[in-house]
């Protein structure tokens, strides 16, 4: 979003339900607050080419019209280097002339803001100019990897945005959890309803709550015990998109992730020191918005999940 000209976003699925000042805070940290209610007040922001207010929802699909952040000229080589050195290290899994599949690295946010001068999607664009059309699809948390989805062209993201919201696109992770689980076939429902809510530095988190919480849903099949059940290798399938919906259903549940420095346990994880989160996007299963036929993605294990299962 930290740009020299206009720029648009399309709301996601997950990024729907928020505040508009309360995502643009987000999205832009680090630019004063009165600078944010200021381009909202004088309408250069704009939500579906409408003047809008702070406390108004955005909602998914809406168009946000985002105009520069002061970015400064000096750091313009910088994000130029940026750009290539991103786009270098994702790994294009399929492209058509609707849709891009890619293998997101972890440790890359998918879109700049947040502490980041420059993310996957604004990378992408930079080594695409001629694109007309280049949006995200859905999100990936910046230290998860794995596969992510963009759309070439607004139908195909309106096609993709209604599979979401009828549960038709599936999506699994693998995780690493802290924890002896019982390996087995059989599906483990986590239904914990999750609430966003804000820390005073304007950072996002979730938490479980049954008053206001909505109503979130992953499945979860234990696969392996490593290290003489110190931890175990996890299948989780989103049924819900919610926010860090996988991190916090799993430290509800009793086991988090290994190297989840929001909701993971410190202690354990200096004993089995993990480098990374151990969270991958591996397989997404989704309808061709064009021709309607089933593709199946898939993202093979990354390295920092091989060290624990050959020790």
């Amino acid at each position: 979003m930290n740009s020299n000209s206009v720029s648009q976003h399309v709301v996601l699925f997950e990024e729907a339900g928020q505040r508009l000042d309360n995502f643009l805070f987000r999205m832009a940290k680090g630019v004063p607050k009165t600078h944010i209610y200021r381009i909202i007040r004088s309408g250069e922001v704009r939500i579906n080419k409408k003047r809008a207010d702070a406390s108004q929802k955005i909602q998914e699909g809406d168009v946000l019209r985002i105009p520069p952040l002061r970015v400064a000229e000096s750091k313009a080589p910088q994000n130029d280097y940026l750009s290539s050195k991103i786009s270098a290290e994702i790994e294009i899994l399929y492209e058509d002339d609707s849709i891009l599949v890619v293998n997101k690295p972890s440790g890359i946010a998918v879109h700049g803001g947040s502490g980041v001068s420059l993310g996957l999607i604004e990378a992408m664009r930079a080594q695409r100019p001629d694109a007309k059309f280049l949006e995200l699809v859905h999100r990936l948390d910046r230290d998860t990897s794995g596969i992510l989805m963009l759309a070439k062209k607004r139908s195909a993201l309106v096609h993709l945005h209604e599979q979401i919201r009828e549960g038709q696109m599936e999506k699994r992770y693998y995780l690493i959890v802290h924890g002896a689980l019982p390996v087995s076939n059989k599906s483990i429902p986590l239904k914990y309803p999750l609430l966003k809510y804000l820390l005073p530095n304007g950072e996002r988190r979730v938490k479980v709550s049954h008053d206001g919480g909505q109503a979130s849903h992953t499945n979860i099949r234990v696969k392996a015990n490593y290290l003489d059940g110190l931890c175990s290798l996890v299948e989780a399938q989103l049924k819900t998109g919610r926010t860090h919906q996988i991190r916090v259903h799993l430290q509800t549940y009793g086991h988090p992730i290994l190297g989840d420095d929001k909701y993971g346990d410190q202690a354990l994880d200096k004993v089995l020191k993990p480098k990374r989160l151990l969270l991958h996007a591996h397989h997404l299963s989704v309808r061709q918005p064009k021709t309607e036929q089933k593709m199946t993605f898939e993202a093979p294990m990354p390295e920092a999940f091989k060290k624990f299962e050959s020790q």
